[in-house]
């Protein structure tokens, strides 16, 4: 069902807001190889995801948990040049978005000092008024947006959520938000998105914000 009216846009980070994935898994890989002292696959570091870092790590590497996630924001630090930037598009609209006075809010699973990093990186600290982030014991994203709405006291009804994940849309089909799946990452795959009906699928960051600016 659309919504008469949008008034509240949470942002997921990975994959949403930037093509951030392939820092994680190059930043996971310097970091814990050296102290597994064996090499990982992509597969095998996204296959522990759904926890934040320190959750990831603690699978990984659980002896070496306190070094592991302190190695790992060091990398993520150094290596963000290989992710300078947000998408093309994101910057103009998120400043459109509060033009209109929309709430903006960020529910990501990353950590609480990788998002702080990265949005410093790419300018867009000043944009987000309520933010959670992601806990080592694991998923809570649902948790995160419920604590959102409740925060900026939104109305359901006059929500969205913004990401790229599959689990992103069970999420929100679980507490009830629609949710505008973006497909603009090289590395989100749009038919696993679509395979689980979103309320919307984008696949380019100006047809959400032609979108959106109906609703508006």
């Amino acid at each position: 069902m659309l919504p008469m009216k949008i008034k509240t846009v949470i942002f997921d980070l990975d994959g949403t807001i930037a093509d951030t994935l392939p820092l994680c898994i190059a930043a996971f890989k310097k970091s814990v190889e050296p102290l597994l002292k064996a090499e990982l696959s992509e597969q095998e570091i996204m296959a522990t995801f759904g926890p934040s870092e320190e959750g990831t790590i603690r699978k990984l590497i659980p002896a070496y948990e306190e070094a592991g996630v302190k190695a790992y924001l060091q990398q993520y630090e150094k290596l963000h040049y290989t992710c300078p930037a947000a998408f093309d598009g994101i910057a103009d609209l998120l400043d459109y978005l509060k033009t209109k006075n929309i709430q903006l809010a960020m529910v990501t699973g990353k950590g609480i000092h990788s998002t702080r990093l990265s949005l410093k990186q790419f300018g867009l600290e000043q944009y987000f008024e309520v933010m959670e982030t992601g806990s080592p014991e694991g998923p809570n994203k649902v948790n995160g947006i419920r604590s959102v709405l409740s925060l900026l006291n939104a109305d359901l009804n006059e929500s969205i959520y913004v990401g790229d994940a599959p689990s992103d849309i069970k999420y929100c089909k679980e507490i009830g938000i629609p949710i505008a799946a973006a497909a603009w990452a090289t590395t989100t795959n749009a038919s696993e998105l679509e395979a689980l009906n979103p309320d919307w699928l984008f696949y380019s960051v100006e047809a959400f914000k032609n979108w959106i600016a109906e609703f508006i």
